[in-house]
């Protein structure tokens, strides 16, 4: 889906410059797959025993690229973003939201600093400054 909610026309996902150094990976990543496994089977014929193992390994890696490069190109990541985004919206104003999310809705036991040990009161204070902050991920500035 572009920004304006529509989905992306084929040349906008197929030679976007996303797109583009996906493929450029793929074409690195595919033939280089497929020249260690004929190397790993010239070893393995070679009288090498582990290769037999590696020259299967080789094409699953080849064929698990292919995936994640099909994958990739099929995903716009701020649709993923903004999916992600309203759904925590969602949760977060749901009644028991905190319960979900860890958030300030939920009740928080009574803690008694007295019989804490200092490290453990100051673990406790740094935990809940990052639960006070929030979730954070990459894109966050």
């Amino acid at each position: 889906m572009s920004d304006e909610g529509r989905p992306l026309s084929a040349s906008q996902r197929w030679l976007s410059r996303r797109a583009l150094v996906l493929h450029l990976a793929l074409l690195v990543w595919f033939p280089g797959c497929l020249v260690a496994f004929w190397w790993q089977v010239h070893r393995a014929l070679g009288g090498n025993a582990l290769s037999y193992l590696y020259s299967v390994e080789w094409p699953a890696f080849a064929v698990a690229g292919a995936w994640a490069w099909w994958q990739l190109v099929h995903t716009e990541p701020s649709a993923v973003g903004r999916a992600a985004q309203q759904r925590i919206a969602g949760v977060a104003s749901a009644p028991d939201a905190g319960a979900e999310l860890g958030g300030a809705a939920r009740p928080h036991p009574v803690r008694r600093r007295e019989e804490e040990d200092p490290e453990l009161a100051a673990y406790n204070d740094r935990l809940a400054r990052l639960a006070a902050e929030g979730p954070k991920g990459w894109r966050r500035r």
